[in-house]
């Protein structure tokens, strides 16, 4: 989101399969455990970019009590193959990851240009709370 110009980019982006256990492509829950493999909910603050094994990567601190074991869990922003229209073509759905934002592979140089270190990153289901 760009506040000072108005606009506004979007970007696919998978949920962890923890968040998915049936596999439906919806979004279920939340999880800040250890081993989850789902989606935490809250702010992140984006790190360093490093080379891992999903190739170039983001780290992300949480800054919330829902997502403060971003760190130890490796919760980063990757290129990940199974978030593309292809895939939603072939499956009905992207892919899941293990609770990090995956991307797809050619969003990432437009992500990372946009998201340079100490930037707002935030995780919600857009649902209030009753």
């Amino acid at each position: 989101m760009n506040l000072a110009e108005g606009r506004v980019r979007s970007h696919w982006v998978a949920h962890g399969r923890g968040s998915d256990p049936a596999h439906t492509g919806w979004l279920e829950r939340f999880s800040n455990a250890p081993r989850s493999n789902a989606t935490s909910a809250g702010a992140y603050r984006t790190g360093s970019l490093y080379v891992g094994a999903h190739g170039r990567s983001m780290r992300l601190e949480g800054l919330d009590p829902t997502n403060s074991n971003a760190l130890s869990r490796a919760i980063v922003v990757h290129g990940a193959w199974y978030v593309n229209e292809e895939m939603i073509g072939h499956s009905g759905m992207l892919g899941r990851s293990q609770g990090c934002f995956a991307v797809a592979e050619s969003s990432l140089p437009e992500i990372f240009a946009r998201l340079g270190p100490g930037r707002l990153i935030y995780a919600d289901n857009g649902k209030l709370p009753a």
